[in-house]
């Protein structure tokens, strides 16, 4: 296998929240794969790790937003991400005729991570992505479908060697910044990035997006997605946030339809899009 990675790699996050009944995300994901298009795609489940959790007694918690996972909430974490949601997305995958294989950050020390706030307990902050594995996937004609699960670096704290929790957005961007993806597109289950007034934004630039994620016009969970989109920038041209629920969204996307949130390294301020998603 050559060293560099295969051209024209795009990353896709995908939520179970975007996976309603009128979503076409996977028979898209298929179809973009018979016209040669090589995916990563990394898949979130917050909501069914939190079912799972109030089945076993257990409530989830959080702090500033972010899931609290101490030892016993991990096995849960571990065994819905990698088992349930993964292979089910796989199985779907293939059953649409596709060609898929359910990874972890785990596999083939894909992810490494720290714990960077203890308070959160088991969850990591990614310092290393070793994407060999993605790489002989793609080789091989398949989509590594990734579960945002890593393992701690080998250290002296308590957590050396321990799996870790990692947020799916957070995990995208490292991704794509890791092979220099030639896209990376998040399906969620807004319309895109909003101003001030609740309208959906266009086009933004780096320089532009800093200072909507400092004064606090974007919240919540597109708090890291907009992260991760700056991080990826650094080494990929283009990264968008779109609807996920929409019906063929994702080939209006490849197939140059506006939609959602472009979010691109340079751009002419004067030239950007306001308005609201149609």
């Amino acid at each position: 296998m050559s060293d560099r990675p295969p051209k024209g790699i795009v990353v896709v996050k995908i939520g179970g929240s975007t996976l309603g009944s009128n979503d076409t995300t996977l028979k898209d994901l298929v179809a973009l794969q018979r016209d040669g298009v090589k995916l990563i795609v990394v898949h979130g489940g917050g909501s069914v790790i939190s079912q799972w959790m109030e089945k076993q007694g257990t409530i989830p918690r959080f702090v500033r937003g972010l899931r609290v996972t101490d030892s016993q909430s991990l096995e849960i974490v571990a065994a819905v991400l990698t088992g349930l949601v993964n292979k089910q997305l796989v199985a779907s995958l293939i059953a649409l005729g596709g060609k898929a294989m359910g990874l972890s950050g785990v596999d083939g020390a894909l992810l490494k991570a720290r714990v960077a706030d203890e308070e959160l307990g088991y969850v990591g902050e990614v310092t290393g992505v070793n994407p060999e594995v993605l790489l002989q996937s793609l080789e091989g004609g398949y989509i590594p479908m990734v579960a945002p699960v890593g393992i701690h670096r080998v250290d002296d704290s308590p957590y050396s060697g321990s799996m870790l929790n990692i947020n799916g957005d957070t995990v995208a961007g490292e991704l794509a910044y890791a092979i220099g993806a030639e896209r990376l597109i998040f399906l969620t289950d807004v319309n895109g990035v909003m101003d001030g007034s609740g309208r959906v934004i266009r086009r933004l630039s780096v320089r532009s997006a800093r200072p909507l994620l400092a004064s606090g016009v974007v919240k919540g969970g597109m708090i890291p997605k907009l992260e991760a989109c700056l991080r990826a920038l650094d080494r990929v041209p283009v990264t968008e946030i779109i609807d996920g629920r929409q019906p063929g969204v994702l080939m209006h996307c490849f197939r140059g339809v506006p939609t959602g949130t472009q979010i691109i390294s340079r751009h002419d301020i004067s030239q950007l899009e306001f308005g609201s998603h149609t």
